[in-house]
């Protein structure tokens, strides 16, 4: 059982996330809404309206039992009922008209939570206005790497000073090495007792693990670098037969938003603009293929997810030699995200040097697990023993098997969200999305 959350708490969640859902609409207008129509993205104006038609449907409609706002709500904004590729042949209000129905469900939802106080919100509410507020900040997240996908302006977000440029801080370098991680028996997933957990980090069950190594940082910008400049993309061997093919479909030799400055460094796409490759920064918008065609050129692997959560959440014993019954909620321990632990909520648009965040790091030394980067594992995304479905059965259930497990969160990630045992997921092609890898060596 998850525990209840204040109203007043849920209140404040909801209006944050809603507060960024516009300012990351700020400013787009016409054709920026609607096109293009591309495989790994919605149109925009689509997709705002269907944040405001999850929370009414979830709340409004499924605990209450009220009238849709809109007559036509379901045959828009389902997604469940609605294809992808028919989303941009709908009949959309026009933006005032989207903007005008997000206001009036968030208004209703917040008149129901104030009508309870400061108190504890029912099991159920507090569940419900969770699972749409993160659904929310889901979006939120897919709308900003869209707007790198498209080349947009960057957003800018009032709450953290307008984004703040991580070449703006310090350069603090790389973190080479490897960690140990003793084996033992180790409790992967959620316990009960969470404010809310997805239904695919349900619940905590026994897994075996031999004594492994992992990196403590996640593979920087430079050492990719050396991949690409050895014609790691050119040679087959480096690759499996499906990132190969993957591979073939991409028709390039380096990293989707990487371009020659002409005079031998490179530049990376930072939304609308260029600016110079960070060298120490971990390597971002790279595929689970790339990730592992790295990997085979470079002698090492990518770690499962069960190693990752057990580097990240998992302690030694009194005598170091096998891992401890206990788990961390994050990696440094309890407390939620700050600053100097993860790089998190926009703060700086971008992500920072591997190195930077000292003070998250887990148990075992392991750096940036949470925030700055997700983080490739080779896991395929499967369900857990005795998976049973959340009442939003499309969450997990229809992408088991076909997906990648991701782990970590990334600088786009709204802090609230995240801990050891969330698991996050995407095809092993996708490039769009913010994500880097760290490696294990491999097993002699």
């Amino acid at each position: 059982m998850t525990k209840p959350v204040q109203a007043d708490i849920l209140l404040d969640m909801m209006a944050d996330a809603r507060a960024r859902t516009f300012e990351l609409v700020e400013g787009l207008e016409g054709p920026q809404l609607t096109e293009p129509m591309l495989a790994t993205i919605n149109p925009l104006l689509w997709e705002i309206g269907h944040v405001a038609w999850f929370h009414e449907y979830w709340i409004l409609r499924h605990l209450d039992g009220r009238e849709p706002m809109i007559p036509n709500a379901d045959a828009l904004y389902d997604s469940s009922a609605i294809p992808h590729d028919d989303r941009w042949q709908l009949s959309l209000p026009a933006l005032e008209d989207t903007i005008a129905y997000m206001t009036q469900v968030h208004n209703a939802l917040g008149a129901r939570l104030e009508s309870l106080g400061s108190d504890a919100a029912p099991v159920a509410d507090s569940y419900f206005y969770q699972l749409t507020t993160y659904h929310e900040d889901m979006h939120d997240e897919a709308f900003t790497y869209t707007r790198q996908t498209l080349g947009q302006p960057r957003p800018d977000f009032a709450d953290t000073g307008g984004g703040l440029d991580p070449d703006d801080e310090p350069r603090v370098g790389d973190l080479p090495g490897d960690v140990a991680v003793p084996g033992g028996v180790f409790w992967l997933g959620a316990f009960e007792g969470e404010p809310f957990v997805f239904d695919n980090e349900k619940w905590a069950h026994r897994v075996e693990l031999r004594p492994f190594r992992i990196a403590r940082a996640p593979v920087t910008n430079a050492e990719f670098a050396e991949f690409v400049a050895d014609g790691g993309y050119r040679e087959p061997r480096w690759w499996s037969e499906a990132g190969w093919q993957w591979l073939q479909t991409q028709g390039r030799e380096r990293p989707v938003y990487w371009a020659d400055d002409g005079g031998g460094d490179w530049l990376i796409k930072d939304f609308d603009g260029w600016r110079p490759l960070p060298p120490n920064a971990p390597v971002s918008h790279v595929s689970a293929h790339e990730a592992e065609a790295y990997c085979s050129w470079a002698g090492r692997r990518l770690p499962t997810e069960a190693e990752w959560e057990a580097a990240a959440a998992g302690e030694p014993d009194g005598a170091g030699s096998a891992l401890a019954e206990r788990k961390r909620r994050f990696p440094w321990g309890e407390g939620r995200p700050t600053m100097d632990r993860a790089n998190v909520d926009g703060r700086y648009l971008g992500p920072l040097d591997v190195a930077d965040c000292p003070g998250g790091d887990s148990a075992f030394g392991c750096r940036q697990m949470i925030g700055n980067l997700w983080e490739w594992t080779a896991s395929p995304f499967e369900p857990y023993p005795g998976f049973v479905p959340d009442p939003y059965k499309d969450y997990s259930q229809p992408w088991f098997g076909d997906n990648r497990v991701i782990r970590g969160g990334a600088w786009a990630t709204r802090g609230r969200m995240l801990r050891n045992t969330w698991r996050n997921f995407f095809t092993p092609g996708r490039c769009d999305v913010l994500a880097g890898f760290r490696t294990c060596p491999r097993e002699a």
